[in-house]
């Protein structure tokens, strides 16, 4: 039975992986960065700390720390059994077992709670949810959306895809989202037609090799700007 999850989980990822599966180059991450469905991830906590510009945006942000801590312990062994189960759908090479990724995502979302409370007095993280965002147009350099859309095809439609993607360039100059994957490890039944439709209104779209893989030939990510 392939890898599944029958809602989006809280589960957050080191500023290590970000800059991998985004490919962000140090020139890039002098630039104003929106990370849209962040959730428990530490990448706003460690860029701030080395005087970046970031908001994060998601839903989560609604509950508090205790809320949020709660929430990843309800469903943090379903998703490392999960994986245990499913070890075929992964790249263990960067991450070499599940008990090292257990490791690494607990230190990533230990590290995001110790800094939650601060970034949120901060504005740095706000709750909101695609499609509809509560900034100005322009207000970011670059959007990038990990583990969002795409891998919750079968959650979310194709419109839902194209609706969320416009809105990520009304506020930013640049959108990333990675990976291009569903669960189970299947190329998105969204990805061609949300690729076709936004190629149609006039939107640059392309397909970029990334330096990360853990999902198997999870390793592309789409990048859409304003033509």
């Amino acid at each position: 039975m392939a890898f599944s999850l029958d809602n989006v989980v809280p589960w957050g990822r080191s500023f290590d992986e970000y800059r991998a599966m985004f490919a962000l180059t140090n020139e890039d991450l002098q630039q104003k960065i929106l990370g849209c469905g962040d959730g428990p991830a530490c990448f706003n906590a460690e860029l701030t700390r080395r005087s970046g510009c970031v908001v994060s945006v998601d839903p989560l942000y609604y509950f508090s720390a205790a809320e949020i801590s709660q929430r990843i312990d309800t469903t943090f062994e379903t998703v490392i059994e999960q994986t245990r189960r499913n070890q075929s759908e992964f790249v263990w090479e960067q991450i070499r077992s599940p008990d090292e990724l257990a490791e690494i995502r607990s230190a990533a979302m230990q590290e995001f709670l110790t800094d939650y409370a601060a970034g949120k007095r901060e504005g740095r993280y706000r709750t909101a949810s695609l499609p509809t965002l509560p900034f100005d147009d322009g207000a970011f350099d670059i959007a990038v959306c990990s583990h969002f859309l795409f891998l919750y095809s079968a959650h979310f439609s194709a419109e839902f895809h194209v609706a969320s993607i416009r809105e990520l360039c009304r506020v930013a100059r640049e959108v990333r989202i990675f990976p291009l994957l569903e669960l189970g490890t299947i190329r998105s039944r969204h990805r061609e037609p949300v690729m076709a439709e936004l190629s149609a209104a006039g939107y640059d779209v392309q397909i970029r090799r990334v330096p990360y893989e853990f999902q198997k030939q999870g390793n592309e990510m789409l990048v859409v700007s304003v033509s």
